[in-house]
């Protein structure tokens, strides 16, 4: 039997707290899980700094990617079983694509780094770019085993991620509005945070799931599964993904990591503290062996070594982000931005330098994205076969559909708010400063 065919003697299973059981029948699957890279993502965290608020938000890039392999399985499983494909292009399922649809979707979040979305927006990485580079790179471990396959299979699961693969059904299992990836993290984020409204019936949502020529789509009769999975999708970014102590913490890794590179960029030492993994991110010139030597936890090491640094920034950046101590952070709009040039300056009088302990950020998503040019649609099929778009027979996904839900927030050190402890700010400079704040908000 040749290796894309290869079965396992015996069905392996993971225990997973999320589906129960992650089936594995194919070799090629198992030995995709055993190589180095892959067992390079239990080192690395779903959440990022998300465990720094959510104390059970332990669980890792691995969990999840097993998670949306386990979901892509079962969907191909119920296409093949109600929907197999009859002659050519009749669009129903054709089952020779089930395998690059399980590498794909085990393999999806394989390009993610170590604090994966901070680390990207510091020095310019692309974990979707990262990702379709270690299928392809002759010198990983993944790519030797697909190559067991054919020759050109790397390249095939590779175009998957980057959503040129030929057939859309097969790209949209990964890659949607509601596809195996979303619904992967959306239960496993809420499990492992202890929240419950961003729990939906999955087991619903992939019955009334089916294929079409154009690529997937969903029965009229499943129409409030949908909506539930859209509703909890926007809770989960409201409450989990968009929480201001979790982004705090992302603003104190991201200056820490600037204040490294300034530091360390062109460093010559040779000392404990010296980040010599992170030297080639820190100097702008790595390669893929670089990025794939880190981790959360080589981070981590790096920062407690630096919690003793000589340097007064890197050593308190490293000391709050290692022992928790975040950033306030209040909410601004148009009216009071013209209030933050000041509000810096009251800041650097009371010691800290506004270019490392304050911060702007914004976080704004989409809850239904139903009219962007270009971006497929959740669609649902009617009795007669036709196709409508969601927001169009849904009350409940028109009310929440192209309306950007987040905020934009002012982050700066808490002790500017106790100028008692440590902080040498006079008491006039300390009571303009109150005087802007008021329920979590700047005011004029």
């Amino acid at each position: 039997m040749d290796y894309a065919h290869q079965q396992l003697k015996r069905e392996k299973v993971f225990r997973d707290p999320v589906h129960n059981y992650v089936y594995v029948k194919y070799q090629v699957i198992l030995d995709l899980i055993n190589t180095t890279e892959f067992q390079r993502l239990r080192r690395v965290h779903q959440l990022g700094t998300t465990s720094l608020i959510f104390h059970g938000a332990e669980h890792s890039r691995f969990a999840h990617s097993l998670g949306v392999y386990e979901i892509a399985r079962r969907i191909t499983e119920s296409f093949q079983k109600n929907f197999p494909s009859i002659r050519p292009g009749d669009g129903l399922w054709d089952n020779s694509e089930e395998l690059v649809v399980l590498c794909a979707a085990l393999l999806h979040d394989i390009g993610h780094g170590a604090y994966s979305h901070t680390f990207e927006h510091i020095f310019g990485t692309n974990h979707e770019q990262i990702t379709q580079d270690i299928i392809t790179s002759e010198s990983t471990e993944i790519n030797h085993v697909l190559q067991r396959i054919s020759p050109d299979f790397p390249r095939q699961v590779a175009s998957v991620i980057n959503k040129t693969y030929p057939n859309r059904q097969v790209v949209e299992m990964i890659s949607s509005q509601l596809d195996a990836d979303r619904m992967d993290y959306l239960l496993r984020d809420a499990y492992n945070t202890g929240v419950k409204y961003g729990t939906f019936d999955l087991s619903r949502i992939l019955e009334v799931m089916r294929p079409y020529k154009e690529g997937i789509c969903f029965e009229m009769s499943g129409m409030h599964a949908v909506e539930d999975y859209i509703v909890s999708r926007f809770q989960m970014y409201q409450q989990v993904y968009f929480h201001p102590v979790s982004r705090a913490m992302e603003v104190v890794l991201n200056r820490l990591l600037k204040r490294a590179r300034v530091l360390f960029g062109a460093t010559t030492q040779n000392e404990p503290s010296t980040p010599y993994l992170l030297l080639p991110f820190l100097r702008g010139d790595f390669n893929l062996d670089d990025y794939l030597q880190l981790d959360d936890g080589v981070l981590n090491t790096y920062f407690i070594h630096w919690k003793r640094y000589p340097d007064d920034i890197l050593s308190s950046l490293a000391t709050r982000f290692i022992d928790r101590k975040p950033l306030k952070s209040v909410k601004y709009d148009k009216s009071t931005e013209n209030l933050l040039p000041r509000l810096r300056e009251i800041i650097e009088q009371s010691g800290f330098n506004p270019e490392y302990y304050t911060a702007t950020d914004n976080s704004f998503d989409l809850p239904y994205d139903a009219y962007t040019p270009g971006k497929k649609q959740i669609e649902l099929m009617q009795d007669d076969g036709g196709l409508v778009d969601l927001s169009s027979v849904s009350p409940l996904v028109t009310a929440i559909s192209d309306r950007q839900t987040g905020d934009n927030r002012f982050f700066f050190p808490r002790e500017v708010l106790r100028p008692e402890k440590n902080v040498d700010l006079f008491e006039p400079e300390y009571e303009e400063f109150k005087s802007h704040i008021r329920n979590g908000k700047l005011i004029n």
